[in-house]
């Protein structure tokens, strides 16, 4: 059996929310609810955070979680998942699991169907999972929208509409997807990935997947029912509040 491990990266900068992880959530830092949501996904073997603060780092330890401190002239959230890795000593086949640390509500069925369509496709690289998008939110550049080939590998990824529907008369249009943003990826080809050089389309439209997608790699999409909540902004943070009142 493969192991598991995820790492949650979990930044103190945020231009929308600085200091976002150890925003308040009945009680407990946001990035607390993310430790214990995804330490209860029966079938990882191990948690820890990534995070360049010690305050952070912290609270992880205050809930006897694990932490590690990365380098704070890091890019990405994926050169600190790397970093960690590295020194948990994982072996090239363990699969890592990249939660990020702005999902305090988190379930085990995306995770779980990205993690199985990994192991069960060897030609994949790396995986992640989408879900549809409502159409309000199409035109968001903050919802990331993928499109798919008939084998649910990625095309490509954009904050634009994707694809255009030229004469608005797509037949049997099944709707866009929006991404989610949590991968699994073989520590094997995490290494390889942060060795990279950030690629022109990556850097054009800032998502780090396209790196994977540019340098030919394949990344497979776990199609799911919904997204977990991100939080991004002071509206997000409340309706993620209201959600565990009511105890979803």
């Amino acid at each position: 059996m493969v192991k598991k491990v995820a790492i949650i990266p979990a930044r103190y900068g945020s231009s929308r929310l600085p200091g976002k992880p150890l925003l308040d959530i009945h009680g407990q830092p946001m990035i607390c609810h993310v430790y214990r949501r995804t330490a209860s996904i029966s079938f990882m073997d191990s948690v820890a955070v990534a995070t360049d603060d010690e305050r952070i780092a912290e609270c992880i330890r205050a809930m006897g979680g694990d932490v590690f401190l990365t380098d704070p002239e890091h890019e990405s959230g994926t050169d600190r998942i790397a970093q960690v890795a590295r020194e948990m000593g994982l072996s090239p086949d363990t699969i890592v699991v990249n939660i990020q640390g702005d999902q305090p509500l988190i379930s085990p069925e995306p995770v779980l169907q990205m993690v199985e369509l990994l192991e069960q496709n060897r030609e994949l690289d790396m995986a992640t999972a989408a879900c549809p998008m409502h159409p309000d939110e199409v035109d968001d550049p903050n919802r990331v929208k993928v499109v798919l080939d008939s084998s649910y590998r990625a095309l490509y990824f954009s904050r634009s509409r994707i694809p255009f529907d030229r004469d608005g008369s797509a037949p049997s249009w099944p709707g866009y997807l929006r991404h989610i943003g949590i991968y699994a990826y073989s520590n094997r080809f995490l290494q390889k990935f942060v060795d990279l050089p950030p690629s022109w389309l990556e850097n054009m439209e800032k998502l780090e997947q396209l790196r994977a997608l540019e340098n030919g790699f394949n990344i497979g999409v776990a199609v799911v029912d919904q997204a977990p909540l991100d939080v991004d902004t002071e509206a997000d943070l409340e309706k993620v509040r209201n959600l565990m009142v009511q105890g979803s």
